[in-house]
């Protein structure tokens, strides 16, 4: 029997709906392997083959999951949370639960039947693990340094020195591992080389995008910035209601708070954005709608270079491969 089934995943835990000839089966598993396993052996217990799993992108959380169901070949589709918010607005939807959620998934699925989602090669993922273990080590570094300064027992101020000693150590390590995965695959180094060519786009922001951003499935530029969600929103309605325009911090977290420093340091060192960011600031843009939108820049600037294959080169635009469409507010 053919199913769909809606995921609403949260960081500890996930609600499914299972949807079968208009009736729901509902429960809640813990985001772990543990939970997977608990999973299909639910799925098994109905007579469950045929799946067509869907869930929003939110960040890393489901990423496990997606692969996990995958590898059973069931069907995967992971869509970016604004579409199933409008959605939901076309649905006069107003319950907001998880299991709601996971309910108005599944009836997302059922009527527009999302793409399958393709998981990402062995050597991205294993890429992406040591990404996140280096970005879990920066947070309880800032953890520790900030009880360190609390602290007045000399002695838990010691033990907290030797943890942050040990924490900067394996970070050093960590991002040594990171270059070498990327060093040994092909397609990542020439990647990462192409990425870190545009001034303002570092090794550790080289790494997140490739560990996350899988460019080759999107079809353009502004498919990339809705997913990560450095994309504009407009609030704008007749001729009263002139809203501020902001990101639509719809997509990837983690990717969108990587994009921020990179957007500081191209405003510094990279002409093309330092005359793109002028003509913002000329037109009478805020200074973090500037960053907004150079934050954007970036990602338009990244798809330009991987879809050619050819270096940064500040005068892109005259380029046939570098003609990268723009949306700014």
């Amino acid at each position: 029997m053919k199913a769909i089934l809606g995921i609403d995943i949260a960081k500890l835990s996930f609600d499914v709906a299972l949807l079968i000839d208009k009736k729901f089966y509902c429960k809640k598993f813990s985001n772990n392997q543990s939970g997977f396993d608990k999973l299909g052996i639910w799925l098994q217990s109905r007579n469950i083959v045929l799946v067509h799993a869907c869930m929003e992108a939110t960040g890393s959380y489901g990423l496990r999951l997606a692969e996990w169901l995958s590898e059973r070949e069931f069907v995967v589709s992971i869509v970016n949370p604004a579409i199933i918010k409008g959605f939901a607005q076309s649905q006069l939807t107003r319950n907001k639960t998880d299991k709601a959620d996971a309910k108005l998934i599944a009836r997302f699925t059922q009527a527009l039947i999302p793409e399958a989602w393709i998981p990402p090669r062995v050597e991205v993922r294993e890429l992406r693990d040591l990404v996140d273990r280096c970005e879990n080590l920066k947070g309880m570094l800032v953890q520790e340094k900030n009880r360190l300064e609390m602290q007045r027992n000399e002695e838990v101020q010691k033990s907290i020195r030797m943890h942050i000693t040990w924490l900067e150590k394996e970070l050093v390590e960590l991002e040594k591992a990171i270059q070498q995965k990327i060093d040994k695959d092909p397609k990542l180094k020439s990647q990462d080389e192409l990425l870190q060519s545009i001034p303002g786009i570092g090794e550790k922001t080289s790494a997140t995008v490739l560990a996350y951003v899988s460019f080759e499935r999107f079809k353009s530029a502004k498919e990339i910035s809705a997913f990560i969600g450095v994309n504009p929103r407009q609030r704008i309605s007749g001729t009263s209601i002139r809203g501020r325009t902001r990101l639509s911090k719809t997509g990837n977290a983690y990717l969108r708070k990587s994009l921020y420093m990179p957007a500081l340091s191209a405003l510094r060192f990279n002409n093309t954005v330092k005359s793109f960011a002028k003509q913002l600031a000329d037109n009478g843009k805020t200074k973090m709608v500037i960053i907004g939108a150079v934050m954007r820049k970036l990602v338009h600037i990244m798809y330009g270079v991987l879809k050619s294959g050819e270096v940064f080169d500040p005068a892109y635009k005259t380029h046939k491969n570098f003609r990268i469409e723009e949306n700014v507010a």
